[in-house]
């Protein structure tokens, strides 16, 4: 199974054996968002099939004693990528993709259509709430901002749809992609919701919905000469990445949390039933029949990328050394790390990070471990909004690049007081994607592919601490809100500061 995930800060395949779950070979490109303006986030669509062509050559050169059976994709989102008039799988875009909720430039557009919609119907029929995170508001900022391109866009992509459009010549999104297109699609009907859809981009056409693990279609001619692949070949659907993710370490039962520690933190919560909430996001599942209640923090490795960044870039290895000498607490260190803003729950895009009690004698370990130790606040945070919101949390499950060296997940157990499963293969959404291609073409079972490894457990002699820490957390965001909303908006040119 080749399996491929386009993220915020690399693409990344996998070659899996479909019986046993082993990893063969992984390959990966780094790549850079654009941040043409202060809370803009964008890349280029064209990017992730130049990657995806170069990881597939280089991962099948390992596949000699076997043939790939199928594909799977998956990426970040939900984005918006339009293109104009042509056939799927040749067109190109319009204009740079706008990235998920790291990009928050529709505030405006979100106040407007929440007025014009209705706040209450939207999260009725939708499931989430208008949001940085939402793609309708996005599509308003470009008819608003880009009429020209609003203009010519007939097509709607996000990149795992993109990838499978490159390699099927096929224009399809799967259901929960379509969930986080809020407010385009009905959650309780299962639809694009036309409504709604044609108020917003009326000149778009909205793709044929599939689940994530359904056949999009199969590699063209055209597209074989590209990559290497064998022209026939299966190609799923795919999905949003953190719900590959979720698919990879088999957290699909309610009950379920998968925590994913990437440049961004991601939370998907299995639900047994419809749960909604203004501050979280309800949505499909990968699979049919299911749900989820999600939340997502703006920054998670992406502060500490800052901080080795401005620190010299050291070593990951070096830093979380001095973090742990930093202990828990980081000498008094506590930081809001909403660099970015911050998504859920305090759906706040001017929300700024903060630093509070530095002093001349911290040095960067304590900053990497004041920045390890918001992220965890960060996440008991949202856990406690998804558990008011009614989630049953019995088993938490994390997967990404941070499980590696064991410092962060520790945190995390430590402030959140609960223990967290650590599977065999924590690769993630490409391992994901892979997975959902072999179930698509065969039998594949998560349990086989990727059993627990080990447990992360709390330390209790921390609680207390940790406790006191969480309540100067959850106080230190209203108390800073005017001042960082202020220099927010004198950031964004419409003001400075009196």
């Amino acid at each position: 199974m080749l399996g491929v995930d386009v993220g915020t800060s690399s693409t990344k395949g996998v070659l899996v054996e479909r019986a046993s779950g082993t990893v063969l070979r992984t390959a990966v490109r780094a790549h850079e968002v654009s941040r043409p303006r202060p809370g803009h986030v964008e890349m280029d669509p064209c990017v992730w099939w130049t990657e995806f062509r170069e990881i597939a050559g280089e991962l099948l050169l390992s596949a000699a004693e076997g043939r790939v059976e199928a594909v799977g994709v998956s990426g970040m989102g939900p984005c918006v990528v339009l293109t104009g008039d042509g056939p799927a799988g040749a067109e190109e875009p319009l204009r740079p993709a706008i990235l998920y909720g790291v990009d928050t430039r529709a505030t405006e557009q979100i106040a407007r259509l929440s007025d014009e919609l209705g706040a209450e119907a939207v999260l009725d029929r939708c499931g989430s709430s208008l949001s940085t995170q939402a793609v309708g508001p996005k599509l308003a900022w470009v008819a608003e901002h880009e009429p020209a391109v609003a203009g010519r866009a007939r097509r709607l992509y996000m990149p795992s749809s993109w990838l499978a459009s490159r390699l099927t010549g096929e224009y399809v999104l799967d259901h929960h992609s379509a969930s986080q297109s809020v407010p385009l699609y009905d959650s309780r009907a299962l639809e694009w919701y036309e409504p709604w859809a044609r108020h917003i981009a009326p000149r778009l056409e909205l793709p044929p919905l599939r689940w994530p693990g359904e056949l999009a279609g199969a590699v063209t001619a055209r597209a074989a000469e590209q990559t290497g692949l064998p022209e026939g070949l299966p190609v799923i659907t795919g999905t949003v990445d953190a719900w590959s993710e979720a698919v990879s370490v088999g957290a699909q039962r309610p009950g379920d949390l998968m925590i994913m520690y990437g440049t961004t933190m991601f939370l998907v919560a299995t639900t047994g039933e419809r749960l909604t909430a203004p501050n979280l996001w309800g949505t499909l599942g990968a699979y049919p029949g299911t749900r989820s209640l999600a939340g997502g923090m703006a920054t998670s490795g992406a502060v500490t990328e800052w901080l080795r960044g401005i620190a010299g870039a050291p070593e990951h290895g070096e830093l979380l050394a001095e973090a742990r000498r930093s202990g828990p607490g980081a000498r008094g260190l506590l930081m809001l790390p909403y660099l970015a803003g911050e998504r859920t729950p305090i759906a706040d895009p001017d929300a700024r990070g903060v630093i509070a009690g530095l002093t001349l004698e911290h040095t960067r370990g304590d900053l990497h471990r004041a920045a390890l130790e918001a992220t965890a606040h960060g996440v008991r945070h949202n856990i406690a909004a998804l558990r008011d919101a009614g989630a049953d949390l019995r088993r938490i499950v994390a997967v990404g690049g941070g499980t590696q060296g064991g410092l962060w997940t520790q945190i995390v157990s430590d402030i959140t007081g609960m223990e967290q499963e650590i599977p065999s293969v924590t690769l993630g959404a490409s391992y994901g994607a892979a997975l959902l291609a072999a179930q698509a073409v065969g039998e594949a079972d998560a349990a086989r592919w990727n059993p627990v490894r080990e447990l992360r457990a709390p330390d209790p002699a921390l609680r207390e601490r940790y406790d006191r820490l969480h309540r100067l957390y959850l106080d230190l965001y209203p108390a800073t809100r005017p001042v960082v909303h202020e220099l927010a908006a004198w950031q964004r040119g419409l003001g400075r500061p009196q």
